[in-house]
């Protein structure tokens, strides 16, 4: 399917790995120019070196808003425009008792997780608004929808990322740009493989059995009873930013495998 977006120029963050690189193959595959941003600059430039010509790498730190100002500016200097902003940067955060966990817990999750989408949309959005087409889209979690009590430092910071996401949506898709979320699930990505490392190492087993074991005991919605891959993921976020998904404002897109047990976001 041809999602028309040929020669449309994209910012991805968190682009090092995972489900950043896997949405930047996929949009390069559909002639996107990309600009490709995280804060590991040498990994990234390895990544990007099997992407096509028209791809430039730029090292951004997401919690400083002079940087992504930065990051913007650089895009514009090589691109002279912005059309599409996929946001997957992030982290997992403290874990632990909701109340044990300290303040500075919250606010490194929030500044890295939230404030980071904030950032993006305020520089980016404006450049979009000019040219009169944009898509604007945040990686969530399913834990916006489905908290998990010892993860909440990022339940509460994804939370916050799609409702504003939701808001923001209003007002943009009056300048022809439209604000979508996605809330993957149990990704094979480095984040879900450091978790069942952890896991096997304290159950005394094999990695592949810390992830049976885990999807037995934790994500019994998960029916297919493996992880998902970042290409997965990458496929719902290429439709969001093209030109087919042209009336999808304001939506939360689960690719979780059925994790979340319930009908709403």
């Amino acid at each position: 399917m041809d999602l028309q977006i040929r020669n449309r120029v994209a910012i991805i963050t968190g682009a090092n790995g995972g489900m950043g690189l896997a949405t930047a193959r996929l949009l390069a595959e559909e002639g996107v120019r990309l600009v490709l941003t995280d804060k590991d600059l040498e990994g990234m430039e390895a990544q990007a070196a099997s992407l096509p010509a028209e791809t430039l790498v730029v090292g951004a730190d997401m919690t400083d808003d002079d940087a992504v100002r930065d990051l913007v500016r650089t895009a514009l200097d090589r691109f002279g425009t912005i059309d599409i902003v996929v946001h997957t940067a992030g982290i997992t955060g403290a874990k632990g008792d909701p109340i044990d966990l300290a303040d500075d817990d919250y606010r490194e999750a929030y500044e890295t997780d939230f404030l980071s989408a904030v950032r993006i949309a305020r520089h980016a959005l404006p450049v979009m608004k000019r040219g009169g087409w944009g898509r604007f889209v945040c990686i969530a979690s399913e834990n916006a929808a489905q908290p998990y009590w010892e993860e909440a430092t990022y339940n509460t910071a994804k939370a916050a990322v799609v409702a504003f996401v939701k808001g923001l949506s209003y007002r943009a898709a009056a300048d022809g740009i439209l604000c979508n979320t996605v809330s993957p699930a149990f990704i094979a990505t480095d984040m879900t493989d450091e978790m069942m490392t952890k896991r096997a190492e304290e159950n005394g087993t094999s990695f592949d059995e810390a992830i049976e074991s885990f999807l037995e005991e934790e994500r019994p919605g998960i029916v297919q009873k493996r992880r998902g891959r970042a290409e997965e993921v990458a496929a719902v976020i290429a439709l969001l930013v093209s030109e087919r998904a042209s009336f999808v404002n304001g939506a939360n897109y689960r690719v979780d495998g059925g994790s979340v047990q319930a009908v709403g976001n």
